[in-house]
């Protein structure tokens, strides 16, 4: 099973994992874990990607993400280096972004990006591999547009949840907030299109339904979905739901303030409304879309569901690298 998972040279986006790849990181992903059990399994790991550098070129604010990647290079022994701010490097006398990321390129062997501009890592992909040293870049999060590794811990949450009820196959995931410019709803819904019978049901006001081309996508890949503004409707029979926040970083007039969201806050009232097998995520940060009384629930998996992504980019490295053969995995 391992020989014919192909593993991309760049990660830019969810459309690049298919159903094998998503099974085969679920279970890569789960065995590494097993090696957080003892120092001497969290020795071996650390000794696997020990001759490697990474770069964290991270000039979007993030706080999990970055130091999921930063904790996930350790784990595995990689050194790590990082721009948070363009203007600490040569961007602020007037350098290119295309220029100061192949000056990157020559000291680390991946580089993982988050920025607020949309295919700058596609375009950046692009021009590292028409050079001489051409270095894996995985997509950290691009403007409004893809957080694929995102969607690959968000799918790993999911398996894990739903591991004594047949899986993802058949599950009804109702996804609730800002929709148009979220780009963990883009990736996720994305990545759900691989598994069958699976039913979406996207909640929101009416300013911050799906975008058309994610509309698109669905309808040909022949995924069940509906929109609606009724979210305590949607809310019973769901399986799972998938809270985010109003994206108005991506404002241009302060428009998100003329939208009145509070009827698409999740309150610990709503608990007594869902299914008791049902799930809770949100990839964070949140604000008062998602009730903190509703923690100590056990249906809340949103704080599993960031050190999941630790683990989840753990293994994404170790298959980028080729490394993924050093951990013995049981049979598919």
């Amino acid at each position: 099973m391992v020989d014919i998972i192909k593993t991309p040279m760049h990660i830019l986006n969810s459309a690049q994992f298919d159903r094998p790849f998503l099974d085969y990181m679920c279970v890569l992903t789960d065995t590494i874990r097993r090696f957080d059990k003892s120092k001497e399994g969290l020795l071996y790991l650390k000794g696997l990607l020990a001759h490697r550098r990474a770069m964290l070129y991270f000039t979007q604010p993030s706080t999990r993400t970055f130091l999921s990647f930063q904790t996930a290079c350790q784990v595995l022994g990689m050194n790590t280096n990082e721009i948070r701010d363009s203007s600490t490097s040569s961007e602020r006398k007037g350098e290119s972004i295309e220029d100061s990321l192949r000056t990157f390129s020559s000291y680390v062997d991946i580089i993982i990006m988050r920025t607020p501009v949309p295919g700058l890592c596609d375009r950046i992909a692009v021009l590292l591999d028409e050079t001489e040293r051409p270095v894996p870049i995985i997509n950290a999060g691009s403007g409004p547009d893809e957080h694929p590794t995102q969607a690959l811990l968000d799918i790993y949450t999911l398996n894990r949840s739903f591991v004594r009820l047949g899986g993802i196959d058949g599950k009804t995931i109702t996804m609730v907030g800002d929709l148009r410019r979220g780009r963990t709803i883009r990736s996720l819904s994305g990545l759900l299109s691989n598994y069958q019978d699976v039913k979406i049901q996207f909640v929101s006001p009416p300013e911050f339904r799906i975008s058309e081309d994610l509309r698109q996508k669905l309808i040909q890949k022949k995924v069940s979905f509906e929109e609606t503004d009724q979210m305590e409707d949607a809310l019973r029979g769901t399986d799972a739901v998938y809270m985010t926040r109003v994206q108005d970083e991506y404002d241009i007039a302060g428009e998100s303030k003329k939208v009145d969201n509070s009827r698409f806050h999740l309150k610990h009232e709503h608990l007594r409304l869902m299914k008791t097998t049902a799930v809770i995520m949100h990839p964070l940060p949140r604000r008062e879309e998602l009730d903190p009384a509703i923690d100590s629930d056990p249906r809340a998996k949103y704080w599993r569901q960031e050190r999941n992504g630790m683990w989840t980019r753990v293994a994404l490295l170790t298959k980028i690298f080729g490394v993924d053969s050093k951990i013995v995995l049981p049979e598919l």
